[in-house]
């Protein structure tokens, strides 16, 4: 194991966390930020006699980049697993003042570019050593028209470190050591980590996920006056950055970051609308089944009212999703096999673990770590298909170099869809699953389906308003309350049951707290819907697809998503036509749901079917 208790092999990045290797590492990381912020600081904007002396700054940029990603990677695995670990979590700030230096010298090599001629960034971009990174490049220069002054950057990478990303830190404490007191609907009670709620609020038991919901919400309400100033704080830092440095809109940033323009955006959520009766055709299926006459927040990631299932140890989970990888793509299945013998993947339920899953990895070890918190349902099956498709889109960039392999959220979250689309289609063709078990895993399908278009949405609308909101100033609890109330009834219609809503879903929900990225929700609608039509391609075409799909995922960190698109599938994003056509492949799973429902479903207690 890589540290005490932990489940994944850390040593890779150190072999010892805090030991000679390590601080070594962290010593020369902030030499060499330094001696090269001096060397980029002495030059003036790029132009054809310093382009040469530009060419070893980039190139030591990349290097120092790599560096960066690897020592953030390894303290983000320890944070994320051991969240009360006070040793981890002060290296972890230490490592936010480190990094200050790398971002200083971004600073200076975007200096170096917003001024220069159109001809000499040509020439420049054209050299032997920095042609393959183009595309970065180009991103860098666009990215230098809103910037402020090299001084007043440099002032605020250092005021981040105790500013906005301590506000995310802080967020990530309290959420970490967040535990609640679960009343179970047999009179216990029980003291539960907040990380392991999300697994009783999507089981098959109505009363337990109501009881989770509501002592869940408890807790988080002990704590929303530091999580309401927590996004004050980020969102107001975000909105007086943004006026420093010229950017008209708070969208255009996220957009310029996803990777993806405006036009494409719109025609994503106008196919949304559009085709919104499915969505809420598929919820109402689930309240049939539950015989509520509507879905509460709480009923939307849980399984129909299905006879009880055995618990699925991690063996089997391992087995399930490797099996339909290697079936279907045995490049991927040779691959999560590799994971598994590697111990790549911290699993195990454990008090101090942080909620949610993620996939992190170094360029300089080309490897990944996934984390999760497994609980043996069919949700955390299908949690670790996701994290793996993930990783894997790392491993087929693994040999590019660093400046064509950071590629946007939006096409991150491409691959991990794929990867969750190829277990749903594995179970179901598998003749020792049960009818049950298949039934669970298109309920799994159709109901992600509703969580993109409509609980993604709500996020979206959600952050859009808190952001027009915070123009005028901070927001109260209340005010974050009511809005996220009003913002689910609006996009759910009366398909949630009143009074069912989540007023503390601006809470609960990391994703409003990360400081490196805003809006950090639409992407994963995007990425769903794309791989959806990636996989419908792939179910057309067979194996012989697979080079185009790996070609698209090597191609995410050297063009935007619309050239990726275009380059590897020959898809327009920016039409409605191809979103309308993923939505809709939804209605095939519906269909086979709505077909099996009658012989799997057992019926609820009318005790249970309470709002």
């Amino acid at each position: 194991m890589g540290a005490t208790g932990m489940n994944w092999d850390l040593t890779p990045y150190f072999p010892d966390f805090d030991g000679k290797d390590m601080t070594v590492f962290k010593q020369k990381l902030e030499s060499d930020s330094e001696a090269l912020l001096e060397k980029a600081s002495s030059l003036d904007t790029l132009s054809g006699e310093n382009a040469s002396d530009w060419e070893a700054v980039w190139l030591a940029a990349e290097e120092l980049m790599t560096r960066y990603s690897h020592i953030g990677s390894y303290l983000g695995c320890l944070t994320a697993a051991d969240a009360a670990n006070e040793d981890y979590k002060r290296e972890e700030a230490a490592f936010s003042k480190l990094a200050t230096a790398g971002q200083k010298v971004g600073i200076e090599i975007e200096r170096g570019l917003k001024e220069t001629s159109d001809e000499v960034f040509d020439a420049f971009v054209s050299r032997e050593k920095l042609s393959s990174a183009r595309f970065n490049i180009e991103h860098t220069r666009k990215e230098s028209q809103f910037t402020m002054s090299p001084e007043r950057e440099g002032l605020a990478a250092d005021l981040n470190v105790d500013g906005l990303d301590a506000w995310g830190r802080l967020y990530d404490t309290v959420s970490g050591k967040l535990t609640f007191t679960m009343d179970w609907p047999d009179g216990r009670t029980e003291e539960i980590p907040m990380a392991q709620r999300r697994s009783l609020i999507e089981g098959p038991d109505r009363e337990v996920r109501k009881a989770a919901f509501e002592c869940g919400n408890k807790a988080w309400e002990t704590v929303e006056d530091i999580t309401a100033a927590a996004l004050n704080a980020i969102s107001g830092t975000r909105h007086t950055l943004y006026e420093y440095r010229g950017v008209d809109h708070f969208l255009d940033k996220a957009l310029f970051d996803a990777g993806v323009s405006h036009k494409t955006i719109d025609a994503m959520f106008d196919a949304i609308q559009s085709e919104g009766e499915l969505a809420q055709r598929i919820l109402k299926v689930k309240a049939d089944a539950m015989g509520t006459g509507g879905v509460a927040w709480y009923d939307l990631g849980a399984p129909l009212p299905f006879p009880e299932q055995d618990k699925l140890s991690w063996d089997v989970a391992k087995d399930m999703v490797q099996s339909a990888f290697e079936k279907a793509y045995p490049a991927l299945g040779e691959f999560q096999k590799m994971m598994y013998d590697r111990d790549w993947i911290e699993w195990e339920p454990r008090a101090g673990k942080r909620p949610g899953a993620f996939c992190t990895g170094s360029r300089m070890i080309r490897e990944s770590r996934i984390f999760m918190t497994y609980n043996e349902s069919i949700g955390d099956v299908r949690t670790l298909a996701h994290e793996a498709g993930h990783a894997f889109h790392s491993w087929v960039m693994r040999d590019l170099r660093p400046y064509q392999s950071g590629y946007p959220m939006t096409l991150a979250e491409s691959a991990s869809t794929f990867g969750e689309m190829i277990l749903a289609e594995g179970i179901l063709e598998d003749p020792n699953v049960t009818d049950v078990q298949k039934a669970l895993t298109l309920d799994q399908e159709v109901a992600h389906g509703a969580i993109f278009l409509m609980d993604i949405p709500v996020r979206f609308q959600f952050e859009k308003a808190v952001y027009e909101e915070r123009k005028s100033g901070e927001l109260s609890v209340t005010q974050f309350k009511d809005l996220m109330v009003q913002t689910q009834r609006d996009v759910f219609g009366d398909v949630l049951l009143k009074g069912c809503e989540d007023p503390y879903f601006w809470a609960s929900k990391l994703h409003f707290y990360i400081t490196g990225v805003s809006f950090y929700n639409f992407p994963y609608t995007f990425g769903f819907l794309l791989s959806r039509g990636l996989f419908a391609v792939f179910k057309e075409e067979g194996p012989s697809f697979l080079p185009r799909y790996e070609e698209f995922l090597r191609l995410t960190g050297s063009d935007t998503a619309e050239g990726v698109a275009k380059r590897s599938i020959g898809e327009n994003l920016e039409q409605p036509d191809i979103w309308v056509r993923a939505i809709r492949t939804l209605e095939e799973p519906l269909a086979q749901l709505q077909a099996i429902l009658p012989e799997t479903l057992t019926t609820e207690d009318p005790e249970n079917t309470e709002g």
